[in-house]
């Protein structure tokens, strides 16, 4: 068979499949359905929980077990984050209704991981089998293939209230993502009962049932007017704060005790706002703070500051909302896959489609359930009629040869070969038209059957079917009455399930704080040859004058509320706070300038470093390696961010020399080979700080400026050089960018 060769763009060809891949992302892995509210792992892992029998009554198994089968069976998509699915549904500090028991190590609220999945166990509970895994035999929703089409599995589980919204949801697909908070699980039912009863209620209408978010940490949502247009679009930022408490001690001292933490607090940023709070004491933001201590448990959370007797606490609280993570947002959208694709929705969008979903759940329930009800119905009738004439069907039975002909008599009349005693017998059988399902029960029924009482309970029972058929059928004809049999469901789970909602909705002020004036003083900076870096007070610097400047590299004096400047060999400005760095005693080890600043001792090397006011209204003078020069005005490294580039570098070049430079001055260059220059600094032009400069010396190959000295007029100055005194004033002037001259060694 002759190749057939498809010519098409290449760019054509990636866009498609990424397109393919993405949409694959953004449905079969990283969204949850509107239905369901379940991304595709947590629906297989719960189905999967259901499969082994893992119920919320039988034993726990090992979660190594659940994950592997899982994997195997449904989602190919390793074993981690099918087992992180399974520990976030069963962390109550994250989800507001639990999905899965854990029983184990599943992880702290404090940022702790769960146990490997050998050691943990885990088995469902007793809302998700009730309301999420209900009625799967009762072809309740569509099952599809899975990814080896060996298994079976449901394309959305029988979800009977809006997980979505009581779960909440967060996912990062390709060029999209989802952020959905958590809800009370009663005021949402009351959301959705509300909605049954006028379709056309508004979301604010909605809003009197469904106030905001319900985290399960609690805490405190401060900006309720704003939470009507982020219902109605689906997006925007939710402002929530810690509950907080003052508590007297017996001294008179107060002290602030948290009792709830922000939702976005949780895991990591728990260990975060404990250091910025000590940040803010270590850089005297405030001094009211005295100590701190987290005494959370099982129990709750507890983060308890000891404050100053005289403390301000209202201005204290404040700072806290404004500088820590104690008032955070929660960016909230609201996209979920809806009829196949991502679509955000406002809060009556998404009820308005889960009430459609439970409307089609319960009629292929009932007609389900109709459908056996009247096959019942018939074999039923069927019974009760044999039972009139069961001479004749015993007759019938004893008459034939075989089980065919008797079965065949019952249905159709015939009764060829079949011998009766008497003609009137033959006549009567020949008038019998049981259906085939009713022959097949009549010739399976036991003689015991025939008892008085049996056959009573037949009739009870057929009572009970043709009552069930009636209920079935204005349930499945009459909308109202499938809605009421709806709520029914809903209310019976709010009464067994609902909780009081734990996070408060209100309107508050805007944090405003006085921020306490810093004293200003006169300090001594100090930085000693490995990198740790200090301030003293000018009194410990006198008294120590002579060691501190033999044990330290950079040693100067500056304001507490200075900045340092510190320039490296590629090039680079970091610049940090004074405030930043430890004030103490003149034997304190100090802080590594690294943990405090971008600067990064492994990959650069510091060669110049000062206060930011003794640079602005100064001229510095950049040398490197490859001999190029320039001036540069100290206005220029004025900037507010932390990290900046001092100067502009070919590639493999590096900065020898930033040095300060007054007037016109003597230069001097000396390269690795030995070779001297010199010329005046006015052959220097000044330039931006972007860039290269001008070549000061013609560089032999392989050779690179090792130093540079600079001295005024008329001043002697001498330098050894391979233990060889040499005069750098009696060097001859000569223009910059010449090769220079050989020192004699």
């Amino acid at each position: 068979m002759d190749e057939q060769i498809i010519k098409t763009e290449y760019s054509d060809v990636m866009q498609k499949s990424y397109i393919d891949y993405a949409m694959s992302v953004i449905v079969a892995r990283a969204l949850p359905d509107v239905r369901d509210g379940l991304k595709p792992v947590q629906r297989r892992t719960l189905y999967d929980m259901y499969e082994l029998g893992i119920k919320y009554d039988k034993p726990y198994r090992k979660c190594a077990r659940i994950v592997g089968d899982t994997m195997g069976k449904y989602h190919p998509h390793g074993d981690s984050s099918i087992y992180d699915a399974l520990v976030v549904m069963s962390q109550g500090f994250k989800k507001g209704l639990p999905l899965v028991d854990g029983h184990g190590n599943f992880g702290s609220i404090e940022g702790d991981g769960a146990a490997a999945m050998r050691y943990t166990e885990a088995r469902l509970e007793k809302i998700t089998q009730e309301a999420y895994l209900a009625d799967l035999d009762k072809d309740i929703v569509d099952f599809v293939p899975n990814f080896d089409e060996t298994e079976k599995e449901p394309a959305v589980l029988p979800v009977k209230i809006p997980n979505l919204l009581i779960n909440g949801a967060d996912g990062i697909a390709v060029g999209m993502a989802t952020n959905i908070p958590p809800h009370n699980l009663a005021e949402v039912i009351d959301g959705v009962k509300a909605y049954i009863e006028n379709p056309n209620i508004t979301t604010e209408g909605l809003m009197k049932y469904i106030k905001g978010p319900d985290f399960p940490t609690g805490g405190r949502v401060v900006n309720k007017d704003e939470l009507l247009s982020i219902y109605e679009c689906g997006q925007g930022k939710i402002k929530i704060r810690g509950s907080v408490k003052t508590e007297t001690d017996k001294g008179g001292k107060n002290k602030l005790v948290i009792t709830e933490i922000p939702y976005p607090m949780i895991g990591a940023n728990i260990g975060k706002f404990l250091n910025d709070i000590c940040t803010l004491v270590e850089t005297k933001k405030t001094g009211d703070i005295i100590d701190i201590s987290n005494q959370s448990s099982k129990d709750g959370i507890r983060i308890v500051l000891d404050l100053k007797k005289a403390a301000d606490v209202d201005n204290l609280l404040n700072m806290l909302y404004k500088k820590t993570k104690l008032e955070d947002t929660f960016g909230v959208n609201m996209l979920a896959v809806a009829d196949g694709k991502p679509e955000t929705m406002g809060l009556k969008e998404i009820i308005k489609r889960n009430v459609n979903f439970q409307i089609e759940l319960t009629t292929r329930k009932y007609k389900t359930l109709l459908a056996k009800e009247l096959d019942k119905k018939e074999i039923q009738e069927g019974l009760i009629q044999a039972c009139d004439v069961i001479d004749l069907i015993i007759e019938i039975l004893r008459g034939s040869k075989n089980i065919k002909d008797a079965k065949d008599c019952l249905i159709t009349g015939n009764t060829k070969n079949i011998t009766f005693k008497t003609k009137a017998s033959e006549k009567n059988a020949s008038q019998l038209r049981f259906t085939e399902r009713q022959a097949s029960a009549i010739l399976e029924m036991r003689l015991y059957k025939l008892i008085g009482l049996e056959i009573e309970a037949l009739m009870k029972e057929h009572d009970t079917t043709l009552k069930n058929i009636a209920k079935y059928e204005d349930i499945l004809s009459n909308r109202s009455t499938m809605l009421s049999t709806i709520k029914k469901g809903l209310d019976a789970i709010k009464k067994e399930y609902g909780t009081p909602r734990k996070t408060v909705i209100e309107n508050a002020a805007e944090a405003v704080y006085e921020e306490k004036k810093i004293e200003e003083q006169e300090v001594v900076f100090l930085m000693d040859r490995f990198g740790y870096a200090k301030t003293i007070d000018t009194a410990a610097f006198e008294r120590n004058k002579e060691t501190v400047l033999n044990e330290n590299r950079f040693v100067f004096s500056c304001m507490n509320t200075d900045k340092i400047c510190i320039f490296t060999d590629k090039g680079m400005l970091h610049s940090l706070k004074v405030l930043d760095l430890p004030f103490g005693k003149f034997r304190d080890k100090g802080i590594p300038i690294d943990n405090i600043c971008n600067y990064n001792s492994s990959e650069e090397n510091l060669i110049y470093v000062l206060p930011l006011s003794e640079i602005k209204d100064k001229m510095f003078l950049f040398t490197t390696k490859a001999g190029m020069m320039k001036q540069v005005s100290g206005e220029e490294f004025d900037v507010a961010k932390r990290t900046i580039a001092a100067t502009k570098l070919s590639d493999g070049d590096e900065l020898v020399s930033i040095d300060m430079i007054d007037g016109v001055q003597n230069i001097v260059l000396q390269t690795n080979k030995g070779i001297f220059l010199r010329f005046l600094s006015s052959e220097i032009p000044q330039k931006k700080r972007g860039a290269i400069g001008v070549r000061g010396i013609k560089l032999a190959k392989d050779d690179f400026v090792e130093e540079i000295y600079k001295f005024d007029e008329n001043t002697s100055i001498q330098i050894t050089y391979k233990d060889k005194e040499i005069s750098l004033n009696r060097l001859k002037i000569a223009g910059r960018d010449t090769k220079g001259t050989k020192a004699r060694v």
